[in-house]
């Protein structure tokens, strides 16, 4: 980040890195993503509502996609165009969640 408040995006090598440490995100475009698979439906909305509550704390909301048990997640800094360390931060405090 630099002085001006301004996030930079990333390079594909940084991105590349910050991925390895992750399970099962991936890079798609100008984004990174992973999908989870929860036990059921109730499941995938909770995680959800505690995925909100993170994003909210961070200033920074991902895309969510749920369909029966499996949420999709996608993360892009979209004020600067691409991937930026906002994006991978979240992908970790998701991680945390343990919902793998």
């Amino acid at each position: 980040m630099v002085d001006n408040g301004v996030v930079a995006v990333l390079s594909d090598a940084q991105v590349d890195a910050g991925l390895a440490g992750l399970t099962d995100w991936s890079r798609a475009g100008d984004a990174i993503e992973t999908t989870y698979e929860l036990a059921s439906f109730p499941d995938a909305v909770a995680f959800v509502t505690r995925v909100a509550f993170l994003a909210e704390a961070a200033n920074h909301h991902p895309d969510l996609d749920i369909r029966w048990r499996r949420v999709r997640v996608v993360l892009s800094t979209h004020d600067e165009g691409g991937i930026t360390d906002k994006d991978l931060a979240l992908a970790e405090a998701i991680e945390a969640l343990g919902a793998r």
